[in-house]
């Protein structure tokens, strides 16, 4: 054998057409590119284009909204946790964290980290440290003699200042309002 003669497989490899190749190859001069305008040159498309008219995606109705601001969390479901509990896919009597949880394979992936939800009662006394839950997994876990943990801290947005913006002001304000009524309520039944 001579390395002349190596060669591959006969079909191993497609040799891609060759274009502007002279016109008796088919795709000659313009290149299958048609003649003049925009869409000759070279990174320009006109996707939708309708000639002018109202293109059709544009003739549709929009619907929905995406926030930019919504918090990403892993949501698990006290039952998923129950079940994975039954599989002893993780130690109960060892601190359950967001990290146990991604490799038992009970959460999956997500931003801000994982939040409890549910009410389905326990058979175990667990310690739970995740982002967040809901009042309902609270009260289930803490019924079945363990505790929840949150972590998650919401961002407080600042102004050039160094202070937080007005909406995060009017925000502290109203929770305090909120708080001061609930107190006074509470002051007010006890009386």
């Amino acid at each position: 054998m001579k390395l002349n003669e190596i060669r591959n497989n006969p079909g191993a490899h497609k040799h891609k057409h060759k274009v502007g190749r002279g016109s008796s190859s088919g795709l000659g001069k313009t290149s299958g590119r048609g003649v003049k305008g925009a869409k000759a040159r070279t990174g320009t498309k006109v996707y939708g284009f309708e000639g002018g008219q109202m293109p059709l995606y544009m003739r549709l109705p929009k619907r929905g909204f995406n926030n930019i601001f919504a918090l990403d969390f892993a949501e698990v479901s006290l039952a998923r946790l129950q079940r994975a509990i039954e599989a002893k896919k993780f130690d109960v009597k060892a601190k359950i964290t967001e990290e146990i949880l991604r490799k038992a394979g009970v959460a999956r992936g997500s931003k801000h980290g994982v939040r409890l939800i549910g009410n389905t009662d326990l058979s175990v006394k667990l310690d739970i440290e995740v982002a967040g839950a809901s009042s309902g997994a609270k009260a289930a876990v803490e019924k079945a003699g363990g505790s929840v943990t949150t972590t998650f801290v919401k961002k407080v947005y600042m102004n050039k200042k160094g202070e937080p913006g007005k909406r995060q002001q009017r925000r502290v304000e109203s929770a305090k309002k909120r708080e001061e009524r609930r107190n006074s309520g509470k002051s007010g039944a006890t009386a």
